[in-house]
């Protein structure tokens, strides 16, 4: 077992846990947030994606001791003060989610995405979410979601 301090969705956390317990597991199980998913366990599905010291990772493939001192942010921590944050908002008025499996990590992707590029093409938008597979939707209404976003929505 070791003692990793990092910092999660803004509060710092101090974890005992096993240092090659993967960051997901730690996440769901130990800290009960339960918004990254896991989908594949390889690092091919995005649906764990958090973002960790400014970077979109898998946490699926995240030994928790690498985290240590990291600041991590969680599709829990993006709204703000219980509100929707606007890129939430524009998902659900556009119909970007359906099953939910895949949400987190699109919108912790869209999230990643408008921060390097504020006002993306379409082919950039199609580019920072290839990491992110979605069974339901077609991409379509998540493209639409994420167009909508850097149009203003998400200002």
């Amino acid at each position: 077992m070791t003692q990793i301090t990092l910092t999660i969705n803004g509060k710092a956390q101090n974890i005992t846990a096993p240092p090659l317990k993967r960051l997901l597991d730690v996440l769901r199980e130990d800290l009960h947030l339960t918004g990254a998913k896991e989908g594949c366990g390889e690092g091919e599905c995005g649906s764990c994606s958090v973002l960790l010291n400014g970077e979109l990772v898998n946490s699926c493939l995240i030994p928790i001791l690498q985290a240590e001192g990291a600041t991590i942010t969680t599709i829990e921590g993006v709204a703000i003060n219980e509100k929707l944050h606007p890129i939430q908002q524009c998902f659900l008025e556009h119909g970007g989610a359906q099953c939910g499996i895949c949400t987190p990590g699109m919108i912790l992707a869209t999230h990643y995405l408008l921060d390097k590029y504020p006002q993306p093409t379409l082919l950039q938008i199609q580019e920072g979410l290839a990491g992110n597979l979605c069974r339901c939707t077609g991409y379509t209404r998540i493209f639409e979601a994420v167009q909508s976003a850097a149009a203003g929505a998400a200002k």
